[in-house]
């Protein structure tokens, strides 16, 4: 499968958000984790957000408890508006597969953070050494897709994988992939993300 995203690479030095917007951004993300556990869909007037969330982009919405991953769930290619990806997948995370479901009573514990996406653009490579040469920590995230395979690891995740090699294998890893898959038809692709979270006293019910 190959995709056809975008294709410019460095991003752009004028932020997508402001710090309003993100933060009102997250606002709604929490309302629409509020609204799942209601039984009811989360509804936004027209006109009452920023027009900059009504632009088609993709984004990620992560959970922490106290500073634990308790959910991360996104879109590496926006089929709707920001404000409309944010309003599906910010429930969606609350529900990771991969955690134990976000409850009610914990949700005042819950930090939300958000990484809007670029356009991924392809990356050609030849090997794993030329691919890590190319990458730059802190600012790239990576996609890799196999066949029907595909992972992602976030430029936030640099953080903590701060080796371009491991990162590498990371995102190997998350597309099912062998840490040490080698294949000629092994595809790159990188973009970048503006990162934002709820202030450490926003967490409330």
């Amino acid at each position: 499968m190959t995709a056809s995203w975008g294709t410019e690479l460095m991003p752009s030095t004028h932020k997508f958000l402001t710090n309003t917007e993100a933060q009102d951004l997250l606002a709604i993300a929490r309302r629409a984790i509020q609204a799942k556990f209601k039984g009811v869909p989360l509804e936004v007037e027209p006109g009452s957000t920023p027009d900059a969330l009504q632009v088609r982009r993709a984004p990620f919405v992560t959970l922490h408890k106290h500073g634990e991953l308790r959910g991360c769930v996104g879109a590496l290619e926006a089929r709707e508006s920001l404000l409309s990806e944010v309003i599906r997948l910010a429930p969606a995370a609350a529900r990771d597969m991969r955690f134990d479901r976000i409850t009610l009573e914990e949700l005042p514990d819950i930090r939300i953070s958000l990484s809007v996406l670029t356009p991924p653009v392809p990356l050609p490579f030849t090997n794993d050494e030329d691919l890590a040469e190319k990458l730059r920590p802190g600012i790239d995230g990576l996609i890799l897709e196999e066949a029907t395979k595909r992972g992602t690891l976030l430029p936030v995740v640099w953080e903590s994988l701060p080796d371009p090699e491991a990162f590498i294998r990371a995102t190997k890893q998350k597309a099912g992939l062998p840490p040490d898959h080698s294949s000629p038809t092994l595809e790159a692709w990188v973009y970048q993300a503006e990162e934002w979270s709820e202030p450490l006293d926003a967490q409330e019910p």
